[in-house]
């Protein structure tokens, strides 16, 4: 890599540890102080957590930024974001935010690399579980991140298993890593992950005694730990978010047996209730859940000033900057079908015309956090994994052999949105139902920033209207390099 390789310098912002992380990044005598001690690896690993959540990554870029506005969910007026959502990545300002994707991407990466480079030569330091815990979380990490790096900046494995996919960078070095194809890189990803899934089958949330809920709930036991390192599981790479990207993987390389697997594996552990519609559609604000937190497999903590105003920019000033039509909304929602009694409709979007007396924009619901002295149901999260998005990667895994279990993890889902009065009973083929699958996770997603990535998996055409697409190809699903990247490698 072009020396992406810093070491964390990160303020704690991560709700499970509230210490500092302050290493001079030149200094290797102090990177060695650091991982003398068991405490040295926590803060280190929480400093990637930290890092991730930040603007540059989870917690703007990757989450609530250009990927979504390439999903077609927004209409804008300016000519930046909709250059973006024209697929027009030659322009400067779309340029830059790949650039400091990229960028940011690969720092990340080289932060769990000196956590890795150091953590077998101290495992005797550790005790209990921790050495594996630690291990597995930042496998994890790396791998997730180049996953993201792989499906923004390469071919999709459908349609270029043996171009040129990404570097995968798994020491700290000055020397730049060689790239990979997409189907090599996309198999590191996976040794990775289940190196991972082997050192996390200890994890406490695996315990049949953790509870996942909400932090006022009496039966939720996720803060109970008196360790913080281990409170909030949800909030870390988990053994069920390893599970979960692993769904992922194997499904974007069409190995649907081990796919099906790991999703399995998450809806059948029961760990994640599904959101009781009460608390949904609860008038309280301080006890409404506004993403169905219970679900979330894994989540990025953003609950912090910064991004709170970047969010309230972003969805919730008069007028918002990303927005859809009352029209777009209801088309993507189904109004006139299924979407006349979907929930999510319902709740996550509000008329301008009803709060100002005039215009059409929906603004989105998902984010808005209450002012204080007001409480929240749930922290302030990007949602990265979703109990959703297991059921529909499992309903397609499954189809080609059991068509009937697919179309019930399909209406599994529908149900407990509102509308499993409209249960689909048959279809006459693969591709009806990955259409119908595409229309029901635009529709869980939205505001997520994975549709971009639904679209390139299955090569899928982009729809941008109920009589408007764009066609798809590389041209518009794959990110150019960072020039710098390019100008510095000989490799």
């Amino acid at each position: 890599m072009k020396k992406y390789i810093y070491i964390i310098a990160a303020l704690m912002a991560f709700s499970s540890c509230k210490k500092f992380l302050d290493v001079k990044p030149e200094s290797q005598i102090d990177r060695d102080q650091l991982f003398t001690t068991e405490q040295g690896f926590k803060e280190a690993l929480n400093g990637v957590y930290t890092y991730c959540s930040s603007q540059s990554l989870y917690g703007g870029n990757l989450t609530f930024s250009n990927l979504d506005i390439l999903a077609q969910n927004y209409q804008f007026n300016d000519v930046i974001n909709q250059d973006i959502a024209n697929f027009d990545y030659s322009q400067i300002w779309v340029t830059n935010k790949n650039n400091e994707i990229w960028a940011s991407g690969y720092r990340a990466i080289a932060n769990c690399n000196y956590i890795l480079d150091a953590i077998d030569a101290k495992k005797s330091i550790f005790t209990d579980d921790n050495y594996a815990i630690i291990k597995g979380e930042a496998l994890t990490l790396r791998a997730y991140l180049h996953f993201d790096m792989l499906r923004m900046f390469a071919p999709s494995f459908k349609t270029g298993a043996g171009a040129k996919g990404i570097p995968y960078v798994t020491s700290v070095s000055t020397k730049s890593t060689a790239f990979s194809t997409v189907s090599v890189a996309l198999d590191k990803i996976i040794t990775d992950l289940n190196l991972a899934k082997t050192l996390l089958k200890k994890d406490p949330i695996v315990n049949g005694a953790y509870i996942v809920g909400y932090p006022s709930d009496l039966v939720s036991n996720e803060t109970s730990n008196a360790d913080l390192f281990f409170q909030n599981r949800r909030q870390r790479m988990n053994y069920y978010a390893v599970c979960g990207e692993l769904a992922r993987a194997y499904l974007y390389k069409n190995d649907v047996i081990n796919s099906l697997a790991n999703a399995q594996e998450v809806i059948e552990s029961q760990k994640f209730p599904f959101t009781n519609p009460d608390n949904f559609i609860e008038n309280d604000n301080t006890k409404k859940d506004r993403i169905f937190y219970k679900e979330l497999i894994f989540c990025w903590y953003i609950d912090t000033k910064d991004i709170n105003l970047q969010l309230q920019r972003q969805f919730s000033n008069t007028p918002p900057q990303y927005s859809g039509t009352i029209d777009q909304i209801n088309d993507i929602y189904e109004k006139a079908q299924a979407g006349s009694e979907d929930l999510r409709l319902k709740q996550w979007f509000v008329s301008t015309a009803s709060t100002t007396g005039g215009g059409d924009r929906a603004v989105l619901q998902k984010y808005i956090n209450n002012a204080l002295p007001l409480k929240n149901l749930h922290p302030l999260v990007a949602p990265a994994l979703r109990l959703s998005e297991m059921y529909y990667i499992a309903a397609e895994s499954i189809f080609d052999t059991n068509p009937t279990k697919a179309l019930d993890y399909f209406n599994t889902i529908r149900a407990n949105r509102g509308i499993g009065s409209y249960m689909v009973t048959t279809v006459p083929d693969k591709k009806t139902f990955i259409d119908l699958l595409v229309k029901e996770a635009r529709k869980e997603f939205y505001g997520e920033s994975q549709m971009f990535y639904m679209y390139k998996r299955l090569n899928h055409d982009v729809t941008i209207s109920s009589t408007l697409s764009e066609p798809a190809s590389n041209q518009i699903f794959v990110f150019p390099l960072p020039v710098d990247e390019l100008a510095y490698r000989t490799n």
